[in-house]
């Protein structure tokens, strides 16, 4: 499930989760489109280059071919870096900017493909009036080809490594002292759940008590679910110290060190 609030959008998990991403706007998406223009310029004049000092084949054969590699090189641009760049190009990376799912799944290429072919139709009559104006007046910032694509462009900050001590704590963790559901449950958890756990750690402090205790709640008993530890490994301890214990199990091969 999704919503969006002052162009923030907002993906509930089927755990329960929220998680909220900043969208980007069509002032920073521009700047990252004249970036990618300035690449492929810079391509496009390296490819001329080389094709002049095949002179002896004609102009007119090598005009054809760098109007065919012109096509190419503009939409196939976007296609390879943000399949294989996950959402990105330079002009996005340099922006800090990223292309998703609209509903938080993994980007697929038809996706990538159908939103840099509608950019045809965006960019028209001219510096992508029609995609601009179309962002300006979608709630999520799309422009056409997000919206065929059900795309969405967000920001995001650059953040450093979590430190996993302060994270899970020195405490005493009993899920350890099983190693092989502790290894089972390293199998069992995607790293999307995994992730899931992580961040509801790294923000907990700025939850109310009530939402910590609720959300933390709900993750423990979804991760409950996985490996069925023995009843004294978990008794006595809260929901999140067990999350705590669940991310040292999921992230640390060993105690102080990070997998």
């Amino acid at each position: 499930m999704l919503k969006n609030t002052r162009n923030i959008l907002t993906l509930t998990t089927p755990e329960g989760i929220s998680f909220s991403f900043p969208l980007a706007g069509p002032v920073i998406r521009m700047f990252a489109w004249l970036i990618d223009i300035i690449v492929i310029v810079g391509i496009l004049s390296i490819i001329g280059t080389v094709l002049s000092l095949a002179g002896f084949l004609g102009s007119d054969f090598l005009n054809a071919i760098f109007l065919i590699v012109f096509f190419a090189i503009s939409f196939g641009y976007g296609m390879v870096f943000e399949w294989f760049m996950r959402g990105q190009t330079i002009g996005k990376r340099v922006m800090r900017i990223r292309v998703m799912d609209e509903q938080g799944l993994k980007l697929k290429f038809s996706q990538v493909a159908i939103r840099n072919l509608l950019r045809l139709v965006d960019i028209m009559p001219g510096l992508y009036l029609v995609g601009g104006v179309t962002s300006l007046v979608n709630s999520n910032s799309q422009r056409l080809g997000d919206i065929a694509a059900s795309t969405v462009v967000i920001r995001y900050y650059r953040v450093s490594e979590p430190d996993f001590d302060q994270i899970v704590g020195g405490k005493f963790n009993s899920l350890r002292e099983y190693p092989h559901l502790a290894a089972r449950l390293r199998q069992k958890v995607s790293p999307r759940e995994a992730g899931i756990a992580l961040s509801s750690l790294m923000r907990r402090d700025s939850l109310e008590p009530d939402e910590r205790v609720n959300l933390f709640g709900e993750i423990a008993q979804h991760f409950k679910t996985k490996v069925d530890f023995p009843q004294e490994a978990i008794d006595g301890i809260s929901d999140e110290q067990y999350i705590r214990n669940v991310v040292d199990v999921l992230f640390r091969t060993r105690v102080g060190s990070v997998a």
